[in-house]
């Protein structure tokens, strides 16, 4: 059966039998599930993946399903957590892969520990300050990573080998400010400019994870999608050994501290509060019966969630991890407060 349902992937002299078992035997971490993330989440497991670690923080809203791949009406109808609904339905796409779905927030905290194990680490995220962390992440472990961002009709893709190429830092030193970019809720996204970004990046994921890093093109792939128009940056001499990350190997963002941070959501009217460093997985049952008084309650497998009874409207979605989502609201201010008054500090 196995060889059958891999036929067409192992006649490419490319891939055949030998690098079917190494795909089957990989283990990869994608951080977010979204337009990147579910497109390379599908194609992996299709592939014959071995096992992925699947975390995203979000739920599913009706403006995802123009171009998030593993999502349904259903699935935004339950406002279901993008990690619990893409790993049923990759369940669903090739149940001998192995798919761990994880609720969270990807940060200094955690980072680490979710790579550990992993082979490669695969880039969906939305957010400028994610993928400078994935860098350092990917550097102080040796674990590659591939890099990929979309807005509007174009996006850039490039893969980082610790030790071998340049790193995100060495292309661009210094984290533009979030108020410097177009994000999708500004200048949108169209569904297939993501879906050629992100089936870059599976392309480049297979050839490491087969051990092909000969085949691997030392550039950055930029493309606009509506011309359409790829156009490669070479990359080979942009190795820097002044590069505070894999030159100096400073990896600052994984300094950050673990005190509370209060964040906007891309597209989002609402805002995430991540609790300090001493949440404990035991207060989520405390917090959640608080909330059941306090309106619309309903509870899943990663949250508990509350639309306020009260005339300010909003809704409260409190994840196992201590996070809350705030929805209705991008004051980071009032968002605390809610936080604070709800679920305490």
């Amino acid at each position: 059966m196995t060889t059958t349902r891999y036929h067409r992937q192992t006649l490419l002299p490319q891939i055949g039998p030998a690098g079917q078992t190494q795909l089957g035997t990989s283990r990869a971490l994608l951080i977010g599930a979204g337009a990147l993330g579910s497109v390379m989440a599908e194609q992996l497991a299709r592939a014959g993946l071995g096992f992925l670690r699947l975390v995203d923080r979000d739920i599913v809203e009706w403006t995802n399903l123009q171009r998030q791949v593993l999502f349904a009406e259903s699935d935004a109808q339950k406002a279901i957590a993008k990690a619990e609904a893409a790993a049923r339905r990759l369940g669903e796409i090739n149940s001998s892969v192995e798919v761990e779905p994880i609720a969270a927030d990807v940060w200094a905290g955690n980072i680490e520990e979710l790579a550990a194990g992993c082979d490669l680490i695969l880039d969906g995220t939305d957010n400028v300050q994610t993928r400078y962390l994935i860098n350092d992440a990917s550097v102080k472990t040796g674990i590659p990573w591939i890099h990929g961002a979309c807005v509007a009709a174009e996006g850039r893709m490039m893969a980082i080998i610790p030790g071998k190429t340049a790193c995100l830092r060495c292309v661009y030193p210094t984290p533009p400010a979030a108020a410097e970019l177009p994000t999708c809720d500004t200048a949108g996204v169209l569904a297939p400019a993501a879906a050629i970004v992100a089936s870059l990046q599976v392309v480049a994921a297979i050839k490491i994870l087969t051990g092909q890093y000969g085949a691997l093109r030392h550039e950055l792939i930029a493309i606009d999608a509506w011309s359409p128009r790829f156009r490669p940056v070479p990359l080979a001499g942009a190795k820097r050994e002044d590069c505070p990350c894999c030159g100096r190997r400073q990896f600052e963002l994984l300094k950050t501290s673990a005190a509370e941070s209060a964040v906007s959501l891309c597209g989002r009217n609402a805002v995430q509060i991540r609790p300090a460093a001493q949440w404990q997985a035991a207060q989520f049952d405390a917090a959640s019966s608080r909330l059941q008084s306090c309106g619309d309650f309903e509870q899943g497998k990663f949250f508990a969630r509350c639309r306020l009874s009260d005339p300010r409207g909003l809704t409260l979605t409190l994840f196992r991890d201590g996070r809350l989502m705030v929805d209705g609201t991008t004051d980071h201010g009032r968002a605390k407060s809610i936080c604070s008054r709800f679920i305490g500090t």
